[in-house]
């Protein structure tokens, strides 16, 4: 039997102590699948397995964070499907998870190479896009890369507080390869630039594989860059049922953030995505929902150990966290089309609805195969929700067997029945006596005054 190098035994022994360990139960909860991960502490492994949760389409309905502040921790999560049942297919998200966790306990996966580099199998032409936003611009940004000979593969694009934000993965329409020549990207580039009349920033082209970038968490980084949640902030208060709050814990070091908002998918995702992306650490935490509302409270901490400091890193933080749990509230009528794919579909589709006044405020495009599989969310040119015999004369217009309206509104996804009873418009915050301490108390991680 062939013996392992020493140094080989240490990795495998590291490798395998990094590796969090992740455990799915449907016998625990009479309501819902429990789902346990525990790990060593590292950053970025929570909102891998949130990411995880999402992307397999389950909804967490509450939960916490545990951690010996800073050599493990453990996360627990009460989650269903969209229906409220608890998941089915329990073994397919623990596979699910091992994947993404496993991938994470790995070195970092190399960013996405400049436009010149030789492309990989897989790999497409990611453009960039960022700018004010405007009605028909999605419209515009189609229309240019149709005549550019850009076939579009895939894309999201989201607004908000006047700023759009967009990822589209192209390739060439005649050789299906990714547009990795120079002079060519240059044009591409400056065409959208041109459209989005943002600059330099206005428009960035990368070679990635859209397997492994995680679009919703780019575009909130886009969109945090662009400066959207100062912008939102510095706008006339606008009525809103989310409510954020940094308080300080000095006893323990901790600055703790809450949240109460409406539930909807990939809440707990967002929030975690932004805590993260911002270079904060969650060391404990508890999330829960009652009907369609969500309450969630966090301790952090900044990546070198020490709490919020000022005034001005605590509004920062209020305000990414508003922007980055409102601009996915998607606003408008939700449109799905399911068309087999041609050239300039996009482009021909978007045209359609900016001739009859309607605004794209979300936009999510898929391509399998030969089908061409999109959603949109539209409004009027002001924002007000669309003149129903509009939204009927488009879809005359493109087809009624390929598009048509859904209507399951969005935010509902994830809610419950009977919550019709329930007061207030939640937009309440915790006080530091809340679960989260009392949970700290029963772990034995900080001790009780009473």
């Amino acid at each position: 039997m062939e013996r392992c190098h020493p140094s080989e035994v240490y990795e495998l022994f590291v490798r395998h102590m990094n590796t969090p360990r992740v455990a799915v139960d449907n016998g625990v909860c009479e309501t819902a699948t429990l789902v346990q991960v525990h790990s060593a502490r590292k950053h970025g492994v929570l909102l891998e397995a949130v990411a995880a949760l999402s992307d397999h389409g389950v909804c967490v309905r509450k939960g916490y964070i545990s951690s010996d502040d800073g050599r493990w921790f453990m996360d627990v999560f009460h989650v269903t499907d969209a229906a409220g049942r608890k998941v089915a297919d329990a073994d397919a998200l623990l596979a699910r998870l091992e994947s993404s966790l496993s991938a994470d306990a790995l070195p970092p996966r190399t960013p996405p190479a400049a436009a010149g580099a030789a492309a990989a199998a897989g790999v497409h032409t990611l453009l960039e896009l960022v700018g004010a936003d405007r009605p028909g611009l999605l419209s515009e940004v189609f229309a240019v890369l149709h005549d550019l000979r850009c076939c579009i593969v895939d894309a999201r694009a989201w607004t908000h507080g006047g700023r759009v934000a967009a990822l589209v993965f192209v390739r060439d329409e005649e050789t299906g390869a990714p547009i990795d020549d120079a002079a060519r990207v240059r044009r591409v580039e400056s065409r959208l630039r041109h459209v989005l009349r943002g600059g330099a920033r206005g428009a960035r082209t990368v070679l990635a594989d859209a397997a492994a970038v995680n679009l919703d968490r780019r575009l909130h980084q886009l969109l945090n860059e662009d400066g959207e949640a100062g912008s939102c902030a510095d706008q006339a208060e606008q009525p809103t049922t989310t409510a954020v709050a940094v308080q300080d814990w000095g006893e323990r070091g901790y600055s703790v953030v809450t949240v109460s908002c409406r539930d909807r998918p990939k809440l707990l995702f967002d929030v975690v995505c932004t805590l993260t992306d911002l270079d904060y650490v969650v060391y404990h935490g508890t999330f829960d929902t009652d009907g369609d509302h969500a309450q969630q409270e966090f301790y952090i901490r900044r990546l070198d150990g020490r709490p919020i400091s000022s005034a001005a890193e605590r509004r920062r933080v209020i305000q990414c966290l508003q922007a980055a749990i409102e601009r996915r509230a998607s606003e408008g009528v939700r449109l799905e089309l399911r068309i087999t794919d041609r050239r300039g579909l996009l482009a021909y589709v978007t045209r359609v609805f900016r001739e009859n006044s309607l605004s794209v405020t979300h936009a999510e495009i898929n391509t399998r195969g030969d089908m061409a599989m999109n959603v949109f969310h539209v409004t009027d040119v002001a924002g007000r929700p669309a003149d129903p015999k509009t939204i009927d004369d488009v879809i005359q217009r493109i087809g009624t067997e390929s598009l048509r309206v859904d209507e399951e509104r969005w935010p509902r996804l994830c809610s419950t029945e009977g919550d019709a009873g329930r007061s207030g418009g939640g937009a309440g915050i915790f006080s530091l006596g809340s679960l989260v301490k009392k949970n700290l108390v029963s772990l034995g991680l900080i001790r009780s005054c009473s």
